[in-house]
């Protein structure tokens, strides 16, 4: 990855996040695709849309008569995090927590938090309440250590999650950081955008930065809503891009996963076919394939909305900031390479002509040959 390009993820990286506290995500990535002169727009739900300007381009585009399928690639810009409740003394705030979470060790943790798009506090967590599953948080109280706020602003204007050495820090081919997932899939989106935007490649693409999907989808559930897709004309295959959590062969450090399906369901297995093939002929020995049942992701929804739907992801260690090794808080971390065999499989994905309305041509094709091979052994 050249100096430029990690630099944009380092920054992505550093933004502060949590469910419907997506701010500082979307401002980032707004002004580098302003730079870049890629379309972009927000809609009703907050999503950003990235390869249109509005919704009747976004229509305009889905509705043209044509076989080359929209590759509409999804990411989601949120990660679990808190929301402030109420101000319980001058340094006590009560905090909801929103998304998974570590359960152990999290009396004393330090927290981060931020209001807009700006960190204001830092604290430390106390008086913890799990959820009824016992999963993850609920509710906690922060005894506020440090701040630079003139005044003390509304707690409900305040979010945060947890805090460590510094938002990232990177250690040779690792990055560390506070919330890798998704804001490494919001990366991959943008920058495949910026690179077919720039080369003016006519295949059709459409990204979909989405809001709150760490409490359900939230935002990609409110586009499907919108019954925009249902108007399509032209086939759509949707691509969830993800951060998930490394698995047994799914190992941090061999390459981005291809996605075979999530916790929640297989993918469609005509487009995979079509992902499998290509990641084989641009990853060759470097990329994996795996049932990703760690968690669910975005492609989950598509299918619900009955949208095909194929996957990507880079393994990802200390998933929604719990430790490997001990389940107490710790940074999130991926490889570099890895995320740069991502960027490679999206851009391969936009290749024209791929095998979309046929994708098991050619294996007919070899069973085929196999089958007039011992067409002679079937006489009775």
């Amino acid at each position: 990855m050249n100096r430029a390009d990690l630099h944009r993820l380092t920054t992505l990286l550093a933004c502060p996040t949590a469910p419907f506290r997506e701010d500082a995500v979307a401002a980032v990535i707004s002004a580098w695709l302003t730079r870049a002169k890629v379309p972009f727009f927000r809609d009703p739900a907050g999503n950003l849309v990235v390869g249109v300007g509005s919704r009747a381009e976004y229509l305009r585009l889905i509705r043209q008569r044509h076989r080359e399928p929209v590759r509409l690639f999804i990411a989601h810009m949120d990660h679990p995090g808190f929301h402030g409740r109420r101000w319980l003394s001058n340094n006590r705030l009560e905090i909801e927590w929103h998304g998974g979470s570590p359960v152990k060790k999290l009396a004393g943790a330090p927290v981060w938090l931020a209001r807009g798009d700006c960190y204001v506090s830092q604290g430390r967590l106390a008086n913890i309440r799990l959820g009824a599953t016992r999963h993850a948080l609920h509710r906690a109280e922060i005894v506020i250590e440090k701040s630079n706020w003139p005044e003390r602003p509304a707690a409900e204007t305040l979010f945060g999650a947890f805090r460590f050495r510094a938002p990232v820090w990177r250690a040779g081919k690792r990055l560390n950081t506070k919330a890798a997932d998704d804001l490494v899939g919001v990366f991959a989106v943008v920058h495949t955008a910026v690179k077919h935007f720039a080369e003016k490649r006519r295949t059709p693409f459409l990204g979909l930065l989405t809001r709150a999907e760490e409490v359900g989808f939230v935002g990609a559930i409110n586009h499907f809503e919108f019954d925009w897709l249902n108007t399509a004309r032209r086939p759509v295959v949707c691509v969830s891009l993800e951060t998930s959590r490394a698995l047994p062969g799914a190992h941090i450090g061999k390459g981005p996963v291809v996605r075979l399906g999530d916790r929640r369901t297989v993918f469609d297995p005509g487009a995979l076919h079509v992902l499998t093939e290509l990641a084989q002929r641009t990853l060759p020995g470097k990329h994996q394939r795996r049932i990703m049942d760690g968690g669910t992701c975005e492609a989950t929804a598509a299918t619900a909305w009955g949208y095909p739907a194929i996957g990507l992801s880079v393994p990802l260690g200390n998933y929604h900031n719990i430790d490997d090794n001990t389940g107490a808080p710790a940074p999130e971390y991926v490889r570099i390479d890895d995320v740069e065999g991502m960027l490679r499989l999206c851009r391969a994905l936009m290749t024209p002509e791929l095998a979309w309305s046929d994708p098991w041509k050619q294996q007919r094709r070899r069973l085929l040959k196999n089958r007039r091979r011992y067409r002679k052994l079937l006489q009775p």
